[in-house]
């Protein structure tokens, strides 16, 4: 009887890994960017740490290098279109590719409409949509010409619900903006080999959202309307970047993925 060779088994960890892909996460100075990048250099990706604060920057990446893992920092404020071009054409200068782009730097001013200054809105518009945009538009580019990459766009629960805890109007529209973005965006490439995808987290425990952390009761009230019972930590959210940003979710585009302990399904 002829023998047959034996089918291979793959292994679908593989598909996590990102082996010398160049991958740029904005704002990752701190908080979830920090994480995010840290998380995506220990599965094989050159990190290129973008924040506006150029000592975060640089911490973020020697922490990277020195767990043994590639990065490198650049300031860069995502709201000035010149610096955001700049910084991915000297990327891909460098490196001759971008394969992943976080988009991950955002701001929040907590006030009632009511007393919302305009300045305050078109700041947050800057750094949430405009910010966005820019950077996606500047990675498409490269992308565009490469024959394919991935997107993975920070939203937020509150970009998909209305909030009701506390105004926050300007980050609840300009999150919102992102969930839609990131459709159009998704159809746009997706025939050029360009994945689009966001993520919508709950409140997570960082720096960012620390003064809500200090009221005590509007945690119990974050974790009575939690169907699991409780606001995230960062490690709970970076699986969803990486599976995101990753061959593993090949198929996967124009999807906001909810990592909020299922408050958006009541």
């Amino acid at each position: 009887m002829e023998e047959t060779e034996a089918p291979m088994v793959v292994d679908p960890l593989a598909a996590f890994r990102m082996d010398g892909e160049v991958v740029i996460v904005t704002g990752a100075g701190s908080g979830l960017g920090r994480a995010f990048a840290e998380c995506l250099a220990r599965v094989g990706a050159k990190v290129m740490v973008l924040d506006r604060n150029a000592e975060a920057a640089a911490s973020c990446a020697r922490a990277i290098t020195d767990a043994g893992g590639e990065a490198e920092s650049h300031m860069v404020d995502v709201t000035q279109e010149m610096m955001v071009d700049a910084a991915f054409a000297a990327i891909m200068a460098t490196h001759g590719r971008i394969d992943v782009l976080i988009n991950n730097a955002g701001i929040a001013i907590r006030r009632p409409t009511v007393d919302l200054s305009l300045a305050d809105w078109a700041k947050v518009v800057d750094v949430n949509l405009t910010g966005v945009f820019l950077c996606c538009r500047a990675a498409g580019r490269h992308m565009l010409q490469a024959g394919g990459g991935r997107i993975v766009n920070i939203a937020s629960i509150m970009g998909l619900s209305g909030g009701g805890l506390y105004p926050n109007i300007s980050y609840q529209s300009t999150k919102g903006a992102v969930v839609n973005l990131t459709r159009a965006l998704a159809v746009e490439w997706a025939r050029h080999g360009i994945r689009v995808n966001a993520i919508a987290p709950t409140w997570v425990r960082t720096e960012f959202t620390k003064p809500l952390f200090e009221q005590p009761q509007l945690v119990e009230q974050i974790e009575r309307m939690t169907p699991m019972g409780r606001v995230a930590e960062v490690d709970d959210v970076v699986g969803s970047v990486l599976f995101l940003a990753s061959r593993a979710s090949a198929l996967v585009t124009g999807h906001t993925l909810a990592v909020d302990g299922g408050f958006l399904a009541q």
